[in-house]
């Protein structure tokens, strides 16, 4: 059983040497591939240490309230239980409804991130009473409430939990839309309209809200590009969204007790845990810390996931590429949301070429010293997304792998 309490007096504080030891690259990632040399490439790793420092980092940055597990951001079982044994964290966040379903028959606090159209698994839900209880559907618009109720009507089945999404995006004066598109119910006013709506309806209990503010936490302010417009627009987001998130609450409130109120991600902790209109933060990339999250004043994460790709060819004294590694992140098609190869350093991807499905050349003065065979290691840009390609992780502690831990695929699972 994959443990990440460090210690046996159970202490979570996170211990913060003055270095840490995936500070000094040099012996972060050497040590990385003599664990792993007799794996076959590609290999992907976790770090004992380097999980069980962010698993305790996001505690501390949330400032007491609980995180529930976004487990899109993870897709590992045993790293989710892992995590929900420590004090800090409580409940998950499931992306589908299968998902959600599987994940229901271990677990008794699920609430489902995005709707759901899925009628197969809508039939499955309604016909379990235990799985019922233990789902919360995510809803924004009356017309999902219908499609529950044509699959089948409050007559037929339990009385289902549900919970409202409400637009945390800005609706900034002369910028216009700041964040992602996800639900039209963005006022006060609009919102309590709606639960208004959803509350008196048979055969549902609303039963909680949430609020992802992903223009704060998905959205780095120490990239080395636009990062002072990237915090004067932050700041400005924060203090609107708090105002009028403590409204929306309110507004709810008064018509309905919640067992939740949710918002935030790894990226916003710190700011998410001071907003007391809530009642925890919903968080999952920070565990194992996809590149996209180096870009951030606030927090220093360690890189407890990486991949291991081993070299093939080499077309140019200068250029060694690698078999793989093109498992380019969801989001805008740009630079970001490539992997990025840390070891050896100075390696760098081909702008014609980038991270290809089957090849990636990387060019640098590290590729001189690299031979056919060679390892060369690169992190994902987000966290749980590498799982859709991998049956398991390997778990690194210290310089040996010391076990396997299966990812949603390696457990014959693939939601979306």
């Amino acid at each position: 059983m994959l443990e990440l309490i460090a210690d046996k007096s159970g202490a979570t504080t996170p211990a913060r040497p003055r270095v840490h030891p995936w500070q000094d690259p040099a012996r972060w990632w050497p040590r990385l591939t003599e664990a792993t040399a007799l794996l076959p490439a590609p290999v992907a790793v976790v770090d004992l240490d380097a999980l069980r420092f962010n698993a305790m980092d996001m505690v501390v940055r949330a400032g007491g309230l609980p995180i529930r597990i976004a487990t899109k951001s993870v897709r590992v079982r045993e790293i989710v239980d892992a995590a929900l044994r420590l004090p800090g964290y409580r409940g998950l966040l499931a992306f589908t409804l299968p998902e959600a379903l599987w994940l229901a028959e271990d677990h008794d606090d699920i609430v489902l991130a995005y709707p759901t159209a899925d009628r197969a698994s809508l039939e499955r839900l309604l016909s379990d009473e235990q799985a019922a209880a233990r789902i919360t559907l995510m809803v924004d618009d009356e017309s999902q409430l219908d499609l529950i109720d044509a699959v089948a009507p409050p007559s037929r089945r339990p009385r289902l939990r549900i919970a409202i999404d409400a637009d945390a995006s800005w609706r900034a004066p002369g910028l216009g839309h700041i964040g992602v598109f996800r639900s039209p119910l963005h006022t006060p006013e609009e919102v309590a309209r709606f639960a208004r709506r959803a509350a008196e309806r048979d055969g549902f209990r609303l039963v909680g809200l949430q609020m992802y503010e992903a223009q704060i936490a998905g959205q780095g302010d120490d990239t080395g590009s636009g990062d002072a417009l990237i915090r004067a627009v932050q700041a400005r987001s924060r203090a609107e969204l708090l105002d009028r998130r403590a409204q929306i609450v309110a507004a709810v409130r008064a018509l309905v007790p919640l067992d939740f109120v949710t918002g935030g991600g790894t990226g916003s902790l710190e700011f998410t845990g001071s907003d007391s209109s809530l009642t925890e933060i919903t968080a999952g990339s920070g565990l194992l810390a996809g590149h996209l999250f180096d870009g951030y004043r606030a927090f220093d994460p360690a890189p407890a996931s990486a991949i291991g790709f081993d070299v093939v060819r080499r077309p140019a004294p200068d250029i060694a590429t690698i078999l793989g590694g093109g498992w380019i992140a969801s989001g805008p098609a740009v630079a970001s949301r490539q992997p990025l190869p840390v070891w050896p350093q100075g390696l760098r991807t081909m702008p014609r070429e980038a991270a290809g499905e089957v090849q990636t050349p990387l060019r640098g003065d590290a590729a001189r010293s690299l031979r056919i065979g060679d390892r060369v290691w690169l992190r994902h840009a987000k966290s749980g997304e590498p799982a859709e390609r991998i049956l398991h992780y390997h778990l690194v502690d210290g310089d040996r792998v010391v076990g396997e831990l299966p990812t949603y695929r390696g457990e014959g699972k693939a939601f979306l």
